[in-house]
């Protein structure tokens, strides 16, 4: 379900505002059999109070930032970790996976380190094993983070489908050299970079911890 544009009647206000007083003023000027010098001048300010409002609203369309639209992502929410992780995986990934869930705007999110899936949480896809595409295979070669902003545009979405299925927006975060941090939101252009920052902080984390395990 798309959510609508809080700000929408806002933004456009000053343009209904200013288009109504240009067409009531003209109204008004037709219906005058004679136009005093006092109506004149109240007309020009009239019209010039009309065209400021409009130029507010136009100028207000482009620079006011718009909420990117949001979906109900598709799956049943889970939270699922690995058979035998040890104590202390475990509960840095449940710790991990909470705050990253409660303060960004993930709804889904997997951790696949040494060829595993060790977590999957938030809004489940309908698989469960995670077979590194194109994408991931380049976030574990280059250890650089890859963010697709509108995952709908892109041709290697298909390599996702661990994901619910209308997941918009993914995050690939390499944890240290053996594993990648996969997160999906549900609207595009969503993350902002303190949210990518602050991603990268737990990947961190997790790469210290995870090290000194073999899974």
């Amino acid at each position: 379900m798309t959510k609508s544009d809080p700000n929408r009647v806002l933004r456009r206000l000053p343009l209904v505002v200013g288009g109504l007083g240009s067409v009531l003023l003209l109204i008004n000027r037709l219906l005058t059999p004679e136009i005093t010098n006092s109506q004149a001048r109240g007309d020009v300010l009239g019209v010039i109070l009309s065209a400021v409002l409009i130029l507010t609203g136009l100028i207000w369309q482009q620079v006011q930032p718009r909420s990117p639209d949001a979906v109900e992502l598709i799956g049943e929410e889970g939270f699922v970790l690995a058979d035998d992780l040890p104590e202390a995986v475990k509960t840095e990934l449940a710790w991990a996976s909470h705050l990253l869930l409660t303060n960004t705007v993930t709804r889904s999110l997997v951790v696949f380190y040494q060829g595993k899936v060790l977590l999957r949480r938030g809004i489940l896809g309908n698989k469960s094993e995670v077979v590194p595409g194109t994408i991931v295979k380049r976030v574990l070669e280059k250890q650089q983070p890859v963010y697709l902003v509108a995952l709908y545009v892109y041709p290697g979405r298909i390599e996702f489908d661990y994901l619910p299925e209308n997941t918009q927006g993914v995050i690939c975060q390499p944890i240290g050299n053996e594993g990648v941090l996969i997160l999906g939101a549900n609207a595009p252009r969503s993350y902002t970079k303190q949210d990518e920052n602050w991603i990268a902080g737990i990947a961190d984390k997790l790469a210290v911890t995870l090290k000194d395990f073999e899974f």
